[in-house]
């Protein structure tokens, strides 16, 4: 997307699928409209482009502004294709002189790929409708021949996943008060999708997908998994299981039924890997922690055993009722039953209260020895720093 994609593989499941994967099963289209659900087959693509909203390029405008998308342009590639860096004039939106002008993000779709072009028409009729502070804005599309693009606003910082995940001097730790920033404009995102008016489930909510500008304020992207949510006294959305191995909900993988819910729960996930520092699903950890959820949740509500989970390039950054109370927000969206989950708004709500500076000095955490040394000025301010601009390609993740 505006874009950092996580590449994923097909597994050995029947249900199979995500923006990136290059092998996939069945997807309905679903419509941005605030007031209707649509057909699960796709409209005329005449109708379905009808946003005032979106710049329509032709080939060769998108052509111009990535250099004819020159491989050193490229910001991510995944199973839908690349994404490659542009520039674009800011009021005619004519291609510029690299360094000149609007940086652009452009997603290119592989031409072999028809469940792409399915989500590419998700992305349209999504993002050519909303417009939220925490989701990537969609600028235009491509729809020429059988050429499919989608043009974005350019996100500097690149995807939540890199800066939790990658290692080397490339990208410092995120510090704890921009995990806190990043974890709240999720939230807003998400939060906005499931309100009254909206009404849509994200379904595919997982850290690659949260993407950073440059001041950290962390925006969704990627929609082509996205659906309409549950109209008049229904009660969900039966859908066939899509999603990323380790961020669906338990009840959505057993039966199907999709609801904002399932959306929560994939925000537990996501929170609890800020908290961590481990992916959801990593099989290089030892017999008994591949699963982070699992090794995890035994752990979170109790505060003298929280040191066991935290990400110990965070000690000295916080207080631990702070990060007690952020991983009882974690654990109350894990919940098995989706009874007990919090509304996004809710989870909104409880972080805002953690970005109040007051009560958050740092202070030494000696439980066992773990977070004992207070990290000094210095490193505090090497870690807000978070690591500089740009789009290293991330690490493969399995798809349902």
């Amino acid at each position: 997307m505006g874009v950092c994609f996580s590449a994923q593989f097909k597994d050995k499941s029947p249900f199979h699928t995500g923006v990136n994967s290059k092998n996939v099963n069945d997807l309905s289209t679903s419509s941005s409209s605030k007031v209707s659900s649509v057909p699960p087959t796709p409209r005329s693509e005449g109708e379905i482009l009808q946003s005032p909203n979106l710049k329509s390029f032709t080939f060769s405008d998108l052509k111009m502004a990535t250099r004819n998308f020159r491989p050193d342009s490229v910001l991510g590639e995944g199973g839908f294709g690349s994404v490659f860096k542009g520039w674009i004039d800011e009021q005619s939106f004519t291609a510029t002189k690299p360094g000149t002008g609007v940086v652009i993000a452009v997603k290119k779709l592989n031409q072999e790929s028809f469940q792409g072009h399915r989500e590419w028409l998700a992305e349209v009729n999504y993002l050519g409708q909303f417009s939220h502070p925490n989701l990537v804005e969609l600028i235009g599309y491509c729809l020429e021949d059988e050429q499919r693009l989608l043009v974005y606003e350019f996100m500097p910082r690149g995807s939540l996943e890199n800066h939790l995940f990658r290692r080397g001097s490339y990208f410092q730790p995120l510090s704890w008060s921009l995990r806190l920033k990043a974890a709240l404009g999720a939230a807003k995102g998400l939060a906005f999708l499931h309100n009254a008016k909206t009404k849509v489930i994200y379904r595919d909510f997982k850290t690659s997908n949260v993407l950073l500008d440059s001041n950290y304020n962390a925006k969704l992207s990627d929609f082509g998994l996205a659906k309409d949510g549950p109209i008049g006294d229904k009660s969900h959305v039966s859908t066939r299981i899509m999603g990323t191995y380790g961020y669906a909900a338990p009840e959505y993988l057993a039966t199907g039924h999709l609801t904002s819910r399932s959306d929560v729960y994939s925000f537990g996930v996501v929170l609890l890997e800020m908290l961590s520092g481990r992916r959801a699903v990593d099989k290089n950890r030892p017999s008994g922690e591949h699963n982070l959820v699992e090794w995890a949740k035994p752990y979170l509500a109790h505060k003298r055993k929280l040191f066991r989970v935290i990400d110990n390039r965070l000690e000295g950054q916080y207080t631990l009722d702070g990060a007690h109370a952020v991983a009882n927000v974690s654990l109350r969206c894990l919940s098995v039953d989706p009874r007990f989950r919090p509304s996004m708004v809710e989870v909104v709500k409880e972080l805002e209260q953690l970005q109040d500076p007051k009560g958050a000095r740092p202070r030494r955490h000696s439980s066992h020895g773990s977070h004992g040394r207070k990290s000094s000025s210095g490193e505090r301010n090497a870690a807000d720093v978070g690591g500089p601009t740009g789009y290293p390609r991330p690490q493969t993740q399995a798809s349902i």
